[in-house]
């Protein structure tokens, strides 16, 4: 939570300033400042361009929304308030994932490999999103803005939050602590959880095998949370009928990886946030927490520093 303000914010935006986020900050309220005359840092390039932040700023905006390199990084102090873009870039990779996997479920990515026409190598592998069971692992802003989609295709949605509160369009929802059970439970998986300690190599072996033959997994959150070679064994060996990965481990996924020439595997370069949607999404983010911060109110994306994200 801000402190409530009795002037208009002084605002620095940098490294890496941006026309569109500057302009967000004085619709917001703020007034754009040199570094050491401001009370907020909004920062728009990447976490080994961070400043020495002077004592007087009070509250920094990140620009991504997954923020595991900033913490890695052992910059975000205690001392003042943090916050990420977590929900700014939603829709747009909402919609990226839902695209993974009906590119998979429907056998467009396969289609997509062949060079002649043969549609015997691709009709058996199709199926349909309708009367599917999907779980989103970390519906958070992005999981839950797949939920529509989904939905209006027919499917139904098992969500998995850190508390497993109820959430609107899912038809169950589990706390965390019980994700196990989503790999039997589920036709097709998405991961959309942050990457922590906890979610480290989440899905392993023995998860790729309780989803079985007709599941797809699709990873659009961090490669982390993915077993890559568990994966590549359980692509080759028809464990799971495919996976769809925004994200992989490493990454980037070098040339000659299994991964590249896997039929059951898409992979795309980090790309469901385009980076041409990028900067209005940001810009509206901070337009919106400028303005928060000078009434006194919540900042939407607080970083808690003990979970981690």
């Amino acid at each position: 939570m801000a402190p409530a303000q009795t002037s208009t914010p002084a605002v620095h935006v940098g490294p890496g300033s941006s026309a569109e986020v500057e302009a967000a900050v004085e619709r917001g309220g703020g007034r754009l400042v040199p570094l050491e005359e401001a009370e907020v840092l909004v920062v728009v390039g990447g976490h080994g361009e961070l400043p020495e932040l002077p004592a007087a700023v009070r509250w920094v905006q990140l620009p991504s929304a997954g923020i595991e390199a900033w913490v890695d990084s052992g910059r975000l102090d205690r001392e003042r308030t943090w916050t990420s873009a977590t929900g700014a870039y939603s829709s747009a990779v909402a919609e990226g994932a839902v695209a993974l996997l009906l590119a998979g479920v429907r056998g467009i990515g396969l289609a997509a490999r062949q060079s002649t026409w043969r549609p015997e190598d691709v009709g058996p592998v199709q199926s349909t999103l309708r009367g599917a069971t999907i779980a989103i692992v970390g519906a958070g802003g992005i999981g839950r803005a797949m939920i529509p989609a989904f939905t209006g295709l027919g499917a139904s949605v098992l969500a998995v939050t850190r508390r497993g509160h109820a959430v609107e369009g899912a038809e169950r929802t589990l706390p965390a602590d019980r994700v196990g059970e989503v790999w039997e439970a589920a036709d097709h998986v998405v991961l959309a959880a942050p990457a922590t300690e906890a979610t480290r190599a989440l899905v392993g072996a023995q998860q790729l095998a309780a989803l079985g033959p007709q599941g797809w997994l699709v990873n659009i959150a961090r490669g982390s949370l993915v077993d890559t070679d568990a994966l590549v064994e359980a692509l080759a060996a028809g464990t799971i009928a495919g996976a769809a990965l925004d994200v992989t481990d490493p990454e980037p996924l070098p040339d000659g990886h299994p991964l590249w020439s896997e039929p059951r595997c898409i992979v795309t370069p980090h790309a469901t946030n385009p980076s041409q949607l990028q900067s209005a999404a940001l810009a509206a983010r901070v337009e919106e927490n400028v303005r928060r911060f000078a009434a006194g109110e919540d900042l939407l994306g607080l970083v808690d520093l003990d979970a981690g994200y």
